[in-house]
């Protein structure tokens, strides 16, 4: 995946509303991307295939799947940067999308600008989480960023997308207190507010739930209250 630094892409559009496709198709080719269009979930999905976009932003109102099905089943074959592009800004549908796979989302109406930003954003953390990193190992948890596995104590942990993207952020500053502004920020791509921390709390709870740890005893995932949680192995002073 290459880095988005020439405001170039490929964008995979699944989007229904024929109007907003166009002006959607209009916005992104003025700056020079090359736009796919589709106006079914089942057209997205085969499209996100065969055409092998850079970046796909995906309406949640489609008249076959919803867009959270399309989301789950492409997530199923496909590491693709998507970005939800939606009218719906409720809490719920928002937090639903992130774990579903969303590596953004985008309320409906917004300016060209704020999508060609998004877009660039999700490309760079896609192009990081590519970038041949080496594997950490912090007491006995090993995380290695190329195969995305997780061990502890020699027993690998299956964790969800955003899960071990949490996890990665917090490997890349071992020891350091990563507030919960940067954790939405680096995973989500989200600024802080609207419920997003709730969001942060669920993440770390499930987290330390699959580490074999919770908050009142900790291993690896130490709070330092009012300021965020830094990783460190297990005995490390809080």
């Amino acid at each position: 995946m290459l880095e988005y630094v020439t405001d170039m892409a490929r964008v995979l559009v699944v989007e229904d509303d024929p109007a907003i496709g166009r002006l959607l198709h209009r916005s992104l080719t003025d700056r020079g991307d090359v736009v796919i269009l589709a106006a079914t979930g089942a057209a997205g999905l085969s499209m996100a295939l065969q055409e092998q976009p850079e970046v796909v932003l995906l309406d949640l109102g489609l008249p076959d799947l919803s867009g959270l099905e399309v989301l789950t089943m492409l997530r199923a074959v496909s590491q693709v940067p998507v970005i939800v592009v939606t009218a719906q800004d409720d809490d719920h549908t928002v937090v639903r999308a992130l774990d579903s796979g969303a590596d953004d989302y985008l309320v409906k109406p917004f300016g060209s600008e704020q999508l060609a930003a998004r877009i660039r954003a999700v490309l760079r953390r896609s192009a990081q989480g590519s970038s041949g990193e080496s594997a950490v190992r912090i007491g006995d948890l090993e995380i290695d960023p190329a195969s995305r596995r997780v061990r502890v104590d020699g027993e690998q942990v299956e964790l969800s997308r955003k899960e071990f993207d949490l996890l990665w952020l917090l490997a890349t500053r071992p020891g350091e207190v990563v507030t919960k502004r940067e954790m939405l920020a680096g995973v989500w791509g989200l600024p802080f507010g609207n419920g997003g921390d709730r969001t942060v709390d669920v993440h770390l709870s499930w987290l330390r739930r699959k580490l074999g740890e919770n908050a009142a005893e900790p291993r690896y995932l130490h709070t330092v209250r009012g300021v965020g949680v830094r990783l460190a192995p297990p005995g490390s002073d809080d």
